[in-house]
């Protein structure tokens, strides 16, 4: 009887949680098209007979969608519309021996390092050669690039050292590399990403070597915007704002993860940073680079945290007046060290505190994007949805902060930079018109 196993394989790769993943996605493409197998990411075709999802485990809402996205494989294998379903990522990496019990169906489980296993599996040998060779599951003109792997912090609410393992950074030339054929790609603008910036080099060079890299990328012909995502903010490395200021073409944006505000949660979270020390932090930053847009990430709902701890975080929101602002409510984790703690806090409790927060920080968002109003600004052309074009200036990354919706006489294409004058102003949009 002829099967469906007789065709050509052709895999569906899908992706959940953060850029990191998606990164290791599109590796994960690139090696197995080169093993001549028909790769697509995230395809609504349904002209695939093979999955594997790309899992994440950061915290509970991400570890639901995981699940439920690998039970909905399953189905689609159990009604005969797959032969295979793989599972790879963090999720599999923390829960592998739990989830093979659980979901028998899955054909197999493997960790966060574990590629080459994956590629067994359609007999494909990892090709080594292929470094930096992806296929691309953002749109052409920007991509993630990741300059380390792991994290050696101890932060007590994090489980990412429990799935990715230890701090290990790429040498400079590979990063470099990497670069060079994005650019090859048609991609003008690389964010970089890791678990933590700043660490990088440690591993390698016996030191914080991120202004170094920054150097040697800005000096790649064709790269037009570099971004840097996800520094750590105790003992930051300030070389790294003085090279953001020299070089035109690293954008003057940094994603710093700062967590909390109060010092008792900072303290609880083993931050190793204060209150004071980050708003001086933050106050040298703008000394050597105004005009910089910060970004951070908070956590309300933390075990022990009091309703002085977050009115304590609204002020030091009100007093640093940060560009972006994005906000998790706490997780509970397994295996961290937070997990001694008592989850105290209802869940509806931490939503609440999370929309106040953020309510304040709309506000001050509003009022920045107000102060924008009749300036010109350089952005990036990213799509045309609904009929308008939308991009981003060099103070917004892509999906989480501010987008531009541009007007514009002329047709205009995704990846194109044109001038805008800003028009209007919304919570966290601007119009504005290409000149």
């Amino acid at each position: 009887m002829k099967t469906r196993s007789l065709k050509k394989d052709k895999v569906n790769i899908i992706t959940l949680g953060c850029s990191k993943n998606l990164v290791d996605s599109e590796v994960l493409s690139g090696q197995l098209a080169a093993g001549d197998i028909d790769v697509v990411h995230e395809s609504t075709k349904k002209d695939h007979n093979i999955v594997i999802v790309n899992t994440c485990g950061f915290i509970d809402k991400a570890k639901e969608e995981s699940v439920n996205t690998i039970l909905d494989q399953v189905e689609h294998k159990k009604k005969g519309r797959l032969d295979k379903v793989y599972v790879t990522g963090c999720l599999s990496e923390r829960y592998r021996g739990d989830l093979e019990s659980e979901i028998p169906e899955v054909d197999a489980w493997f960790g966060t390092m574990e590629l080459p296993l994956i590629l067994k599996r359609f007999d494909v040998d990892y090709r080594a050669e292929l470094l930096g060779e992806r296929l691309l599951a953002t749109p052409q003109h920007y991509a993630y690039l990741k300059i380390s792997e792991g994290c050696n912090r101890t932060c007590s609410f994090c489980a990412i050292p429990l799935m990715r393992g230890g701090h290990v950074s790429k040498p400079i030339e590979q990063v470099v590399e990497e670069a060079r054929k994005l650019v090859r790609m048609g991609v003008k603008e690389v964010m970089l990403i890791a678990q933590e910036l700043t660490y990088y080099g440690l591993d390698l060079y016996k030191k914080r070597e991120l202004p170094r890299l920054l150097h040697a990328l800005a000096d790649v012909p064709g790269l037009e915007w570099i971004r840097l995502h996800y520094a750590y903010p105790s003992k930051f490395p300030l070389e790294i704002i003085d090279v953001m200021r020299e070089r035109p073409n690293i954008c003057n944006y940094l994603d710093m993860p700062l967590q909390h505000a109060s010092d008792n949660m900072l303290k609880a979270m083993k931050r190793q940073i204060t209150r004071v020390e980050m708003e001086d932090l933050i106050g040298q930053i703008r000394d050597r680079l105004p005009g910089i847009c910060l970004r951070t990430t908070l956590i309300t709902g933390y075990p022990g945290e009091t309703e002085a701890d977050v009115e304590e975080l609204k002020d030091f929101l009100q007093r640093m007046r940060l560009d972006r602002v994005g906000i998790f409510t706490y997780s509970h984790e397994e295996n961290t060290s937070a997990y001694a703690e008592e989850d105290n806090i209802p869940a509806a409790e931490k939503e609440k505190r999370a929309q106040s927060i953020m309510e304040v920080q709309q506000e001050i968002s509003y009022e920045k994007n107000q102060d924008k109003v009749g300036q010109t600004f350089r952005v990036i052309v990213d799509k045309k949805e609904a009929g308008r074009y939308l991009g981003r200036t060099e103070f917004d990354s892509v999906e989480v902060d501010n987008e531009v919706v541009l007007h514009s006489e002329r047709k205009l294409k995704p990846g194109e930079f044109v001038e805008a004058r800003i028009t209007k102003a919304y919570d966290y949009d601007l119009e504005g018109e290409v000149i």
